[in-house]
């Protein structure tokens, strides 16, 4: 476990609010003072319309992950992937569509191993997914044909 957990909420009284993308479950104190764990590109800390706009008092069930990794309800919930801490099991609210443009679209890393690039994509929309490794096959069949080489597409797994 590698992450360093979220801060739990101390009361659980009507000041918890949730994480409107990840779910975490917070008091209103603490996402102004340190801002959401799993979300950093929200800037909450320290900015009090933020987080009324990026969080809501709205949400049913919480639940508490210590071993995000290992835990199959926190696999079950999709929040396998975040830092240890209280999570909602449900929010009621979406994120506001201006705030949504905050989300990164997509990281792209490039690793180079024994030559060869290869380039890794994670992405959270399929649609976009989709359209820019269309994009990239066109690129890579017009690349090999400029210099005369076949084009191979990879194998699936």
């Amino acid at each position: 476990m590698g992450t360093a957990p979220a801060q739990i909420p101390t009361s659980f009284g009507h000041e918890l609010r949730a994480c409107l993308r990840c779910r975490l479950v917070k008091t209103y104190d603490l996402f102004r003072e340190s801002g959401c764990d799993n979300c950093p590109f929200f800037k909450m800390d320290g900015d009090n319309e933020r987080v009324v706009d990026c969080t809501t008092p709205n949400f049913n069930g919480m639940i508490s992950v210590m071993d995000p990794a290992r835990s199959w309800a926190a696999r079950w919930l999709r929040v396998g992937r975040f830092v240890p801490g209280c999570y909602t099991l449900a929010v009621s609210e979406a994120l506001p569509e201006d705030l949504q443009t905050l989300l990164p679209l997509c990281s792209m890393q490039l690793s180079s191993s024994s030559g060869s690039t290869m380039i890794i994509f994670s992405f959270l929309s399929p649609l976009l997914a989709c359209r820019i490794l269309g994009a990239a096959v066109a690129y890579l069949q017009a690349l090999c044909e400029e210099v005369h080489v076949q084009y191979v597409p990879p194998k699936r797994v």
